[in-house]
């Protein structure tokens, strides 16, 4: 079994992935807040328009939706609280769960607690999660995506890994097969 899908490593990537989300959002708080804390709306351009970071404080849920529209019975903190705990014991199932040979599904399963811890950090911190990556992405639904973090980032990865292996290992199967039957003629 290679290195890749064994635990140490699926911890060291969870480690990584909520380290260096919090590292960005201490540079992003320092970097665009004022002595008060409130933000100062500086905007700088990586990429012109298309990429920049500018600090935003996400009071909300995934691109700002209010939890109380969801459930207004629960205060905001009682349910982010509920459904970062239902994220990580239904990804913990999840992983555990998964065939030991599908190394690309457990690492999006890691990638994606990453992040989810990452930003459950955030609100257990601050009551907000504080986003700063500011992207464009040409559309015609919205005019700018909303804005995001690493942490976000690594969640998304993690969804995108877990929905592609099943194909992309196939693939592989396919192609060490093939290769296997060449080597024997």
């Amino acid at each position: 079994m290679k290195f890749y899908n064994k635990w140490p490593f699926h911890i060291a990537v969870i480690v990584f992935s909520i380290v260096a989300d919090q590292l960005t959002k201490l540079w992003a708080l320092a970097r665009f807040t004022n002595e008060t804390g409130a933000p100062n709306h500086d905007v700088i351009n990586i990429l012109g328009e298309f990429l920049r970071f500018q600090l935003v404080f996400n009071k909300g849920a995934a691109f700002s939706s209010r939890p109380q529209d969801l459930m207004p019975f629960l205060s905001p903190t009682v349910f982010f609280i509920l459904i970062s705990l239902v994220a990580v014991v239904v990804m913990g199932w999840f992983y555990k769960n998964i065939d030991k040979r599908d190394w690309m599904s457990r690492l999006g399963v890691v990638m994606i607690l990453g992040g989810a811890i990452g930003n459950f950090i955030d609100r257990m911190r601050l009551q907000m999660v504080v986003d700063f990556i500011d992207c464009d992405l040409p559309d015609f639904i919205m005019t700018r995506f909303p804005t995001f973090n690493v942490a976000d980032s690594f969640v998304t990865v993690g969804v995108t890994i877990v929905i592609l292996s099943p194909f992309i290992l196939k693939e592989i199967h396919k192609q060490i097969k093939e290769e296997k039957e060449q080597a024997k003629s």
